[in-house]
């Protein structure tokens, strides 16, 4: 049976966590493709992914030169993704901060609300995050209301990083423009769905903070943050609500904001 989802999972130095994290996605009771998009890790994941391809044929690996951020594996994920026939193409992290086990929620609300994007959000009617320090904690929730202050984006989560997109919804994205990573590139593609007048849904998730490896957070990543919500606040037209949509856009997008 065809997949109908794309699982793109960015790797760098995650070879303890990758076998056992294709093992539980090819446990959920739903057909999923995994696209592992590795850095090339000095500690051998690309290689170890290629083995694990090899054996099974829903796995599928992208060997990128150098590690050049978040934002751009994804940025080749899904140009990967959009050249195939997937409906839905995630976003998620290889550490297991995000369960396996929500994917089909996240599909399921996909499908009943015709959504553009589902965000998996730590923050929608209440806090379930695990093993953060108060300080990290405390950062998240900060840029949260950061971001709605400025853009107007009622989303609880909006730095979360773990989404399924529509098909049709990353196709008109112009992938090739986008610039940022880390949290300002999770910010930035929710903001051109969103200012599109794309349909948005939330599920709650139970984020859990990695125990193995280490955290790939940094100030450049928070500066650059702070500054593209000014530049998505600006390229709306100073609005603070979706962009107005032309006749052409409403024929391929669905107007509102929907929280599952």
């Amino acid at each position: 049976m065809a997949a109908e989802a794309l699982i793109i999972v960015p790797t760098y130095n995650e070879r303890d966590n990758l076998p056992q994290l294709i093992k539980r996605l090819m446990a959920q009771p739903v057909v999923l493709d995994v696209l592992v998009v590795d850095d090339n890790s000095p500690d051998g994941t690309g290689q170890l992914a290629d083995s694990i391809a090899a054996t099974n044929p829903n796995v599928h690996v992208m060997h990128r030169p150098s590690k050049s951020g978040l934002g751009r594996a994804y940025i080749d994920g899904f140009l990967w993704a959009l050249k195939r026939e997937y409906e839905f193409i995630f976003e998620m992290d290889a550490d297991f901060s995000h369960n396996p086990s929500d994917i089909p929620r996240f599909l399921e609300a996909a499908k009943a609300g015709d959504c553009d994007l589902v965000l998996g959000s730590r923050y929608k009617d209440g806090i379930r995050v695990i093993n953060w320090p108060l300080n990290r904690l405390l950062l998240s929730i900060g840029a949260a209301r950061y971001v709605r202050l400025i853009t107007g984006m009622e989303i609880s989560d909006p730095t979360g990083g773990y989404k399924c997109f529509r098909r049709r919804a990353l196709a008109t994205l112009e992938l090739e423009t986008v610039r940022s990573n880390g949290y300002s590139f999770q910010i930035e593609l929710t903001h051109r769905i969103w200012r599109r007048g794309g349909r948005i849904a939330e599920v709650p998730i139970i984020f859990t903070d990695r125990f193995q490896g280490t955290s790939k957070m940094s100030k450049h990543i928070v500066r650059e943050a702070l500054w593209m919500v000014w530049s998505l606040w600006i390229q709306n037209g100073l609005r603070r609500k979706p962009s107005p949509v032309s006749t052409a856009e409403s024929a391929s997008t669905v107007s509102g904001v929907s929280h599952a």
